[in-house]
C-alpha cells in the first residue's frame, strides 16, 4: 500500500511538473500575452517581440521587487548573475534590419534579447546574441552584444500592462521606451539614413531601375542634392549618358553638369551644360535657372532665364524667369518691367496674386527671389 502511494504521489508530481513546461505549440501562457511592435528608424525596420505581464493589483512592488534590482543568482538554469527579461515568458527579442547605434554605441544588424538590469539611479540594457531562451535563467554576460546604461524615467499615470514605444522620432532616429507601472525604460535609436538611402540607390542600379536613364538620373541627383557620393553619382550619370542616350536628356546632363561643379571641375562642368541647353524645353530651363539662383549664381541664371524668354517670349513662365533673374541682379525696374507683362497671363488666381505680390516689391526695391 505504502508502495502504491508512493508511486501514486510520484505520477501526480510529474504530471504537474509537465504541464507547466512552456511549449511554443501551447495555447498563450496566461494573462502575459504575446505582442509585436515594428516601425521605421531611417529606412532600418526595428521589431520588438514580447510578452506583456500586467501589474495586476501590485503598484509599488514592481520595481525592486518582483523585478529584481541589477544582476543576480536566480537559483536555476545556468544560475549566472542575470539581469531581468524585459519583459515575460519567452525571451524579448529585437530585431534590426541594419546597423545601428544604441545610445551612440554601434550595434550590428540582426537578432538580439533584450535586457534589464533595473536600477532606479541607472539602469543598464543589455543586447544578447542568444535568442532561444526562457526568461533570463539561461543567461551568460559572454553572450552580450552591447551594454548601454540609461536614466529610468517616472511616468504620471500607471501603464497596466508592459509595452514598448516608439517615440521621438526624426529621419534617422527613435526612442524606444519600455514602460510598466509608473517607470519607462527609453533608448534611443539611430541610423546612418545617408548611406541606408546610398546603399538601396547602389541595390537599385544593379536591378531593372538601373538600367533606364531616367532611374539612374534620380540616383545622381540625390547624391548631388544630399553633397554625399559625389564621384558616384558622376559615375551613374556618364552610365546613363553613355550607354542609354541620356545624351538626349536635359535633366541628366544638367545634373553631370552640377556634380562637376561640385567636384571643381567647373570647364567640364560648362561644357556638359553647353551640350544640354540646345535640348532643354521651357520648363527645363525655367527649372536649371532657378537651381542657380539657389546656388547663389545670379548672373549665370539671368543668362539661362534670357536664353529661355528668346525662345519663348510670350509665355507666362518665361516672363516670370526674366523677373526673377534680373531681380537677383539687381535690375529692380526692368524685372518690373517683365513681371507687369505677366501679370495678365497669370494661368489663375493663386498665380495672380503671387506676381502682384512680387510687383509690390520690387516697386519698394525688394528683390523678390
Amino acid at each position: 500500500m505504502k508502495k502504491y502511494l508512493f508511486l501514486l504521489a510520484i505520477f501526480l508530481f510529474v504530471s504537474q511538473s509537465f504541464a507547466q513546461v512552456p511549449y511554443n505549440s501551447a495555447l498563450p501562457n496566461g494573462p502575459s500575452k504575446k505582442a509585436i511592435v515594428s516601425e521605421q528608424v531611417g529606412l532600418a525596420q526595428v521589431s520588438i517581440t514580447y510578452h506583456r505581464p500586467s501589474v495586476n493589483g501590485r503598484e509599488g512592488k514592481i520595481w525592486g521587487d518582483l523585478v529584481h534590482k541589477g544582476f543576480i543568482k536566480q537559483g536555476f538554469g545556468t544560475d549566472n548573475p542575470a539581469p531581468w527579461r524585459a519583459g515575460a515568458n519567452e525571451n524579448t527579442i529585437i530585431e534590426l534590419e541594419s546597423d545601428v547605434k544604441i545610445e551612440g554605441q554601434n550595434l550590428t544588424k540582426g537578432r538580439y534579447s533584450l535586457f534589464v538590469a533595473y536600477d532606479a539611479a541607472e539602469s543598464i540594457i543589455v543586447f544578447s546574441r542568444k535568442t532561444d531562451g526562457w526568461g533570463s535563467y539561461f543567461y551568460d554576460e559572454k553572450d552580450d552584444a552591447l551594454r548601454v546604461k540609461i536614466k529610468p524615467q517616472t511616468l504620471e499615470k500607471s501603464v497596466e500592462w508592459l509595452k514598448y514605444d516608439f517615440l521621438n522620432q526624426t529621419p534617422n532616429s527613435a526612442i524606444i521606451a519600455l514602460s510598466w507601472e509608473k517607470l519607462s525604460f527609453p533608448f534611443k535609436v539611430e541610423v546612418d539614413n545617408l548611406k541606408q538611402q546610398f546603399d538601396r540607390f547602389a541595390a537599385e542600379a544593379k536591378n531593372p531601375r538601373g538600367f533606364t536613364p531616367e532611374g539612374l538620373n534620380i540616383a545622381a541627383n540625390w547624391c548631388l542634392t544630399n553633397n554625399y557620393e559625389l564621384e558616384k553619382g558622376l559615375e551613374w550619370t556618364n552610365f546613363a549618358i553613355n550607354t542609354f542616350g541620356g545624351d538626349q536628356q536635359f535633366s541628366i546632363l544638367a545634373t553631370k553638369a552640377q556634380l562637376l561643379e561640385k567636384l571643381g571641375k567647373s570647364v567640364e562642368a560648362a561644357t556638359t551644360m553647353k551640350q544640354a541647353l540646345p535640348i532643354g524645353n521651357m520648363n527645363d530651363l525655367h527649372q536649371y535657372g532657378r537651381q542657380l539662383l539657389t546656388l547663389k549664381k545670379p548672373k549665370e541664371a539671368l543668362e539661362v532665364f534670357q536664353m529661355n524668354y528668346d525662345k519663348n517670349p510670350t509665355q507666362f513662365t518665361t516672363l516670370m524667369g526674366m523677373t526673377r533673374g534680373l531681380s537677383a541682379n539687381g535690375n529692380y525696374p526692368k524685372a518690373l518691367e517683365f513681371a507687369m507683362k505677366a501679370l495678365p497671363l497669370a494661368p489663375n488666381e493663386a498665380n495672380k496674386q503671387a506676381v502682384q505680390a512680387i510687383i509690390e516689391k520690387l516697386k519698394m526695391g525688394k528683390d523678390v527671389n
